[in-house]
């Protein structure tokens, strides 16, 4: 009896580990979107490109893939030229698988819109993060799109 009480109480430690590991993921996927939002607000792409893998992969929308950190940093160079501020990521759940973790988040910024007047738009993303050899967590595939334009 002693032997199959012990064995209970190992698979209870395990469960319990679960989603405590799934919490540090969020966690840390959350602290680093917000350094990624201070980064980007801060109209500093390289700050920005640092939270990606070096073989990372950029999706956005209507455009084409972007790879590799240094490309993805000029990626994000453009779009602060372009005007892109008040940038806000909002984590909606994570689910983490070994050294990988799946993100569904949303966002909302500022962008020149009419006469460069800047307009609020919003919108949903997906990103795959990958786990380091250091144990942080960095972006490996980044991809969204707005939500349709409010009238």
């Amino acid at each position: 009896m002693r032997f199959k009480h012990g064995l209970l109480i190992v698979a209870i430690g395990a469960l319990c580990l679960g989603p405590a590991n799934a919490q540090s993921a969020k966690d840390a996927i959350e602290a680093s979107n917000a350094e990624f939002m201070k980064s980007l607000n801060s109209k500093d792409a390289a700050g920005v490109a640092s939270h990606y893998t070096d073989d990372a992969a950029v999706l956005p929308p209507n455009g084409m893939r972007v790879d590799g950190r240094e490309n993805i940093q000029k990626f994000w160079q453009g779009i602060i030229e372009y005007g892109v501020s008040d940038l806000k990521l909002t984590t909606v759940e994570v689910e983490e698988r070994g050294d990988l973790a799946f993100e569904l988040g949303s966002f909302t910024y500022k962008a020149p819109g009419k006469d460069s007047k800047p307009m609020d738009a919003s919108g949903k993303a997906i990103v795959i993060w990958k786990k380091a050899q250091n144990g942080s967590w960095q972006l490996y595939r980044d991809i969204w799109n707005d939500d349709p334009a409010k009238k």
